[in-house]
């Protein structure tokens, strides 16, 4: 606590380095924060446990992390066999600084090989975590260090990247906090909560359900588990004072799963989303959130005392057989007994976004296919004809800007993730889409086209890219991109293993 007290101020009143293409979030001269709201131990059923950092240094976290099978209690009388690290559903909470050295000493202790890939941060290629692109995977009863700085502000996350589908569906997955400590006074929002949602499917000895149900129908449909969650619990509560705001940092690390947030028609305010803060603000009742996603939200819950709001995920289509799916309860947010809080005006919170050039992008088209099934029964998704196992990789200079123009030719959704690199949306008209905000994971609706502005202007190396629905990935969604010179000899590319 004290060693994240000492580098906070030492940050307050340092210049926060952004790349000049990202920009940097509106900052105002050094303040004091504002004081908490909130009623005591309010986050105490979601608080998430933080990862210990072992070095003195106030710029470099340095911390250790184990996967291993542990026994889970996910609600009373719910207990899961789950993947884990560190023992915990999610994984621990990673807190650093905007430029901080993040070092993760990881060991696998797992039945099985794994990586770590570190879910929207700008790493080198060999701190990506992909077998045969950019490491090895680390084998049972080995170690593996990831070393590198942490460059932009925002929620992320990790989850690996070998049979991804069955590893984040059994619970290897986890949230890292990136902190700009400026924002304590641009939001000003001092109640701040991290926020995991996912879902677990077991039975009722607490056996996982099998990875491959359904074989490739199930991979084309997406599996989803029973179980709901929210920082590994299913219908936690958040207490809150009435009328005192309260930022929710939330990540998606379902595997297949869509969450629409409603929260009994009160009104969410999103102030940022992957990449950190978005141009400015925008309002909404109901907030999509889909697999790979995060939502930087503001949220004021209003009542009398002992009054119990619901955030329930509502349906959403992303393909055929959503219809078979149900509205989940997935937070409550109970009104304590302390007096209504005084009205606060919160800043307006703004980030200047400088988008990359458009005049001169080249133009790179792809289409996303479900061709028929074929004579042995079995379904296979395809990124311009080919599943990714038969791919050759999409090519870019380093300092080239280009257009990914993704148009979705299948009747299923599919949360695009580029890997290493933010991108800009942009409409029909190669214009961007306000407010702006830097993403690496949007949704392409079923029978749709998305245009995604992307530089490739550091870090050379080959760099994936999929769909966040981690069946339809390995069910062949998913390519690469080769930047810069990479040498041939380290790419190998493999059909999903048997489980």
């Amino acid at each position: 606590m004290i060693r994240s007290q000492v580098r906070r101020a030492l940050l307050l009143f340092a210049v926060i380095g952004l790349s000049p293409s990202l920009g940097a979030a509106v900052q105002a001269p050094p303040a004091i924060a504002a004081p908490s709201l909130a009623p005591a131990d309010w986050d105490a059923q979601v608080k998430l446990k933080e990862a210990v950092d072992h070095n003195p240094d106030p710029r470099i976290v340095e911390i250790d992390i184990v996967a291993r099978v542990a026994d889970v209690d996910i609600a009373p009388g719910k207990r899961v066999k789950a993947w884990t690290y560190d023992g915990g559903l999610p994984g621990p909470l990673i807190r650093v600084h905007v430029g901080d050295r993040l070092i993760v000493h990881f060991t696998n202790q797992l039945p099985q090989e794994t990586t770590i890939h570190w879910h929207g941060v700008r790493v080198p290629i060999t701190m990506d975590g992909v077998p045969g692109i950019s490491q090895d995977e680390v084998e049972q009863g080995k170690s593996f260090t990831y070393d590198f700085t942490v460059p932009d502000a925002g929620l992320y996350w990790y989850h690996p990247h070998v049979q991804s589908a069955a590893q984040v569906g059994f619970g290897l997955y986890g949230a890292l906090l990136v902190e700009d400590p400026a924002e304590a006074t641009t939001v000003g929002v001092p109640d701040e909560v991290t926020l995991v949602l996912s879902d677990i499917g077991f039975d009722d000895a607490g056996t996982l359900d099998d990875p491959d149900n359904g074989d490739s129908t199930g991979m084309v449909f997406g599996r989803e588990g029973t179980y709901v969650l929210v920082n590994g619990k299913t219908r936690p509560t958040l207490r809150a004072r009435s009328g005192a705001p309260q930022r929710w940092r939330v990540v998606n690390a379902a595997k297949s799963r869509f969450f629409v947030l409603n929260m009994d028609g009160f009104v969410f305010t999103i102030i940022g989303s992957d990449g950190g803060l978005q141009e400015s603000a925008t309002t909404t009742e109901q907030v999509l959130i889909t697999p790979g996603e995060r939502v930087d939200l503001i949220v004021t819950p209003t009542g009398a005392p002992g009054t119990e709001l619901v955030v329930r995920s509502m349906l959403h289509n992303r393909g055929y057989g959503s219809f078979f799916r149900n509205v989940e309860d997935v937070l409550a947010v109970r009104i304590s007994d302390d007096p209504p809080a005084p009205k606060v005006a919160l800043p307006k919170v703004t980030r200047t976004i400088m988008a990359p050039p458009i005049a001169g992008a080249t133009h790179v088209p792809m289409a996303l296919t479900l061709p028929p099934i074929d004579w042995k029964g079995h379904n296979e998704f395809q990124v311009n004809g080919v599943p990714f196992w038969k791919s050759t990789p999409y090519l870019a200079k380093i300092g080239e800007t280009q257009i990914w123009v993704v148009k979705n030719d299948t009747d299923w959704d599919h949360p695009f993730h580029l890997h290493g690199f933010f991108f800009i949306p942009l409409d029909e008209h190669d214009q961007p889409i306000h407010p702006m905000g830097w993403k690496d994971t949007v949704n392409i609706p079923q029978r749709t086209t998305a245009r995604l502005l992307v530089q490739f202007n550091e870090r050379p190396g080959t760099w994936m890219f999929h769909c966040h629905i981690l069946d339809h990935a390995e069910g062949g969604l998913m390519g690469h991109v080769q930047v810069g010179p990479v040498a041939a000899e380290h790419m190998h590319l493999e059909e999903p293993k048997p489980r």
